[in-house]
């Protein structure tokens, strides 16, 4: 053997210096161990409702792989399921999309990661609330434009403003993601907010991305799809949310008209298509039988957000603003820890409860904070709330 060779391997590339692990998947990690040893722990960490696939879907599924469609589809989606979705926005929202702007795409994160590929230069700069999604801020690493996050909180119920973005808005800057609603916090920009913030991006010739996976899950009020601002405005959606297909891994945009080449050409180097078999099934989410037991599951979710909201509230956690969608409380567990991480370790392993520090979503702020998703049966909410007492009381 030469021993003049290295046996050594090159250094990584830079940019996973910037991009941190998501510390919700070892708490689920750590979590599924401990169930492993036998233990019963309940289950508020990861935002993935608790319901099966309706068996519509399912079914669609299956018929689409026994009757042979296990191939490619377009690289931009099935002719038909994009008519679908466009028809969608048509009869929930009253708005007209054009099935030509509509992409399907691998989840959410795929679709997000084509725009932002079609949109920034490396070091254009992404304006983004924090808290926030944190796997948004990695992709706009990836691609070498820069995340630069705003924080927020109640005053603006946890969601960027008019005022903030112009404020923030720089010599490098080139769009604003929102997600309406929010995850961690479950807020929601209602119409005059969003229709101020468009105005402001507009002005500056920058891009506007909404993320609207959970909209569907907002609970006392409708709001209008940032759609109906106009066809500048890039709409990121997905089926796994209220549509109970995360494994399925299918989201979708709608896109200006102009963007539409720079997409299709990236879907076609990047991914080829999305799941054929998921797309198919998506027909069927789509469906108007389908609709009835989707807000079924819906009704359940607000049911168990009214219940845990006052819950926490009355052990000590506060909550500054009431979540007006998605699946998420936001609360500030500072009365009994300054650290989340160490908060959300201790009741897992001494109460059997696992909930996500706020550290996922925002900085040092975050550490003030954790997640709960309320994706559990009510009896197992109401179990998780006496095990916290409990454990509260204990000291």
């Amino acid at each position: 053997m030469n021993s003049s060779i290295s046996t050594s391997l090159p250094d990584l590339a830079r940019r996973l210096d910037d991009i941190e692990p998501f510390r919700v998947m070892a708490i689920l990690a750590r979590a599924r161990a401990l169930e492993a040893g036998g233990r019963d722990i309940i289950h508020l960490e990861v935002g993935e409702p608790d319901f099966a696939t309706p068996e519509p879907i399912v079914e669609a599924g299956i018929a689409a792989l026994q009757a042979g469609h296990t191939h490619y589809t377009p690289a931009l989606g099935l002719p038909a399921l994009r008519r679908a979705i466009a028809h969608y926005y048509g009869e929930r929202y009253g708005v007209s999309v054009a099935a030509e702007r509509v992409a399907v795409t691998p989840g959410a994160s795929g679709g997000l990661l084509l725009a932002m590929a079609a949109l920034f230069n490396p070091a254009d700069e992404v304006l983004l609330a924090e808290p926030g999604y944190p796997c948004n801020r990695h992709f706009a690493r990836l691609i070498e434009a820069k995340a630069r996050s705003i924080p927020v909180g109640a005053a603006t119920s946890y969601q960027l403003s008019a005022e903030l973005v112009a404020a923030h808005w720089g010599p490098h800057s080139r769009g604003v993601l929102l997600a309406n609603p929010a995850n961690p916090t479950g807020s929601v920009v209602d119409a005059k907010a969003l229709r101020a913030i468009h105005g402001v991006v507009r002005e500056r010739g920058g891009w506007l991305l909404v993320d609207e996976i959970y909209h569907e899950l907002i609970y006392d009020r409708n709001e209008p799809s940032a759609l109906a601002l106009g066809d500048d405005v890039i709409v990121i959606n997905s089926f796994s949310k209220y549509f109970l297909m995360t494994g399925w891994r299918l989201g979708w945009l709608v896109l200006p008209e102009v963007l539409v080449p720079a997409v299709d050409k990236l879907a076609q180097n990047l991914f080829l298509a999305a799941p054929t078999m998921a797309q198919h099934a998506a027909i069927a989410a789509l469906a108007p039988a389908t609709r009835g037991l989707l807000e079924a599951r819906k009704a359940e979710l607000k049911a168990r957000r009214d219940y845990l909201l006052p819950e926490l509230q009355r052990l000590g956690f506060e909550v500054s603003a009431k979540p007006a969608g998605a699946f998420y409380l936001y609360a500030d567990c500072s009365r009994f820890n300054d650290d989340s991480e160490a908060f959300a370790e201790r009741l897992l392993w001494e109460a059997g409860v696992a909930v996500t520090p706020g550290t996922d979503f925002a900085g040092a702020e975050g550490r003030r904070y954790v997640r709960l998703a309320y994706t559990a049966e009510l009896p197992r909410l109401r179990e998780a709330v006496s095990r916290m007492e409990a454990w509260l009381r204990s000291g």
